[in-house]
């Protein structure tokens, strides 16, 4: 065994040795075929090498010829770009040499022009100043000339040369004053006898065809009674049934000896007409009570109210105006219940309407809104006791709010001349007023009014110098004034009626139109014996 064991540990001494033996020698035959491809392989990278470094050569060569030839060919264009460029800047040189060779040539016959002209114009301011000085000589004799024929003039005439030129200056105006006043003349009568002849052809078709009756309307209404017991049931226990009637209508009951009448006094002519409604229902029904009167008074005003809308839409109808706001027919029918001067407004309106809308058919004008214009000229009356301001005023003011033409709006401003009138139709509805209101029994006026304005006339003619007398007739529809002729001429006479007539029309109120007339008379009297 242990023999055995010896001579394994023996074989494996021996495997280990040749093991390392192998390994030696194995690594060295390693080490010299490692050393020998390598070898080869440095051979063979030195190859290579050397070719990479011909090919770089030569490929470098032939960068280095291209490089050079593109070098070349750049330069070529740059330098024919060059001579381009310089071409070009010596041709623009040449041609401003030429410009400014022109224009020196130029200069200088300029300049030879200017020396001529210089020369000319020396030669002309010789001669002027002889002949300033030539002149300022004759000047001299004829300045001597006049003075001596001045003198000898003067001598002749027995006044000054400022007194002849006064004297020339007075009679040159004089003359002046008469042609003006003849050519004034003849222009008036020219136009007035193709304008006369027809306004009086168009008035007077005008009046024709209207015939309308005029009712004057006062602040009191009569109410009739079946006997006079009613008076005591109108008048009620201690006056009650009499004061709520009071309370509710706003009119005053006049309760007289006038047998089986009583009378309702108000200024306001709707609420009047309410009160003289209710009351003629209380006392066909006989229950007067304050319950009862309260509520026929209501009733009374709802059917007055009515009554005012009917009334103006037939006002409208008859008048062929359309498409009138409501609030416009409203005030249209009020007007029932107004006056003006006496003369109810709403038949004065329809009839302003009828003539102005004739007048404007016989001229060729816009019929409809003549019509429109006058049917609402005096709509601001109905409101002068509501509001404050004049009724042209109020009128404007109301038909401007209800959207109407501006041709109406006019027509309302300007019937008074308040307002320069905007178009003929303004000036027809102005003339129809003038007739409704001016023809004889229309319209009424306060006797103070009336001599007020009478004295107004005479006070406005008396002012002038010349006038000798003032007479005013016709009711103040004529004013004659006698001057006294040392003072007025003919000629003065004609711009002296007109500046009477342009002072009436500026300072005073009246209706229609006031006619100026100037008498002036030069007597000689003597005596035979």
């Amino acid at each position: 065994m242990e023999n055995t064991a010896l001579i394994a540990a023996g074989v494996i001494v021996l495997v280990a040795i040749s093991a390392a033996a192998f390994f030696f020698v194995g690594r060295r035959k390693g080490a010299a075929s490692e050393l020998a491809r390598q070898r080869a392989a440095k051979d063979t990278a030195e190859e290579a090498a050397q070719r990479i470094v011909a090919e770089a050569g030569r490929e470098a060569e032939t960068l280095r010829k291209s490089a050079v030839v593109a070098g070349k060919e750049e330069l070529i264009a740059l330098r024919e770009e060059w001579e381009a460029e310089a071409k070009k800047r010596r041709e623009e040189i040449e041609r401003e040499e030429k410009r400014v060779q022109d224009r020196g040539t130029v200069l200088e016959r300029k300049f030879e022009l200017v020396e001529q002209r210089e020369r000319e114009v020396t030669r002309r301011n010789e001669a002027i100043e002889e002949r300033e000085k030539t002149i300022e000589s004759r000047r001299m004799e004829v300045d001597q000339l006049v003075s001596e024929e001045r003198r000898r003039l003067e001598q002749l005439a027995g006044m000054s040369a400022e007194e002849a030129k006064n004297e020339l200056i007075r009679r040159i105006e004089e003359e002046a004053q008469a042609d003006a006043a003849s050519r004034v003349r003849e222009i008036r009568e020219a136009a007035r006898k193709s304008a006369d002849r027809e306004a009086k052809k168009i008035v007077a078709l005008a009046i024709q065809r209207i015939a309308a009756e005029h009712t004057s309307e006062t602040t009191a209404s009569a109410v009739a009674l079946p006997n006079d017991e009613m008076k005591g049931r109108i008048i009620g226990r201690e006056g009650r049934n009499i004061r709520a009637f009071e309370l509710a209508t706003g009119v005053d009951v006049i309760i007289d000896d006038t047998p089986d009448t009583v009378v309702v006094s108000c200024f306001d002519p709707v609420r009047r007409e309410v009160a003289r409604l209710s009351l003629e229902k209380l006392v066909a029904d006989g229950r007067i009570h304050p319950g009862r009167i309260e509520e026929v008074v209501a009733k009374a005003r709802e059917e007055v109210n009515v009554g005012i809308v009917e009334t103006g839409e037939r006002a409208a109808y008859d008048s062929g105006v359309h498409g009138l706001h409501p609030e416009l027919i409203k005030l249209i029918g009020r007007m029932r219940w107004r006056t003006s001067y006496g003369q109810n407004i709403l038949n004065h309106s329809k009839e302003v309407a009828w003539l102005a809308g004739i007048m404007a058919a016989e001229l060729g004008l816009d019929v409809a809104m003549a019509k429109r214009g006058a049917l609402l000229h005096d709509i601001g009356k109905v409101l002068t006791h509501e509001h404050e301001g004049t009724h042209v005023q109020l009128g404007v003011e109301v038909a401007t709010r209800y959207d109407e033409h501006p041709l109406v709006v006019n027509c309302i401003a300007a019937h008074h001349d308040d307002v320069p009138h905007e178009s003929e139709i303004s000036v027809l509805v102005q003339a129809a007023d003038a007739i409704s209101g001016s023809r004889p029994g229309a319209r009424r006026e306060a006797f103070e009014t009336y001599v007020k304005r009478l004295e107004g006339l005479e006070k406005i003619a008396s002012s002038y110098k010349g006038v000798e007398k003032v007479f005013a007739i016709q009711a103040g529809r004529e004013i004659r004034v006698v001057v006294t002729p040392d003072h007025v001429d003919d000629v003065r006479m004609v711009s002296l009626s007109e500046e009477i007539a342009r002072r009436i029309e500026a300072e005073l109120q009246y209706p229609g139109q006031i006619k100026v007339v100037l008498i002036r008379e030069t007597r000689a009297v003597d005596f035979a014996r």
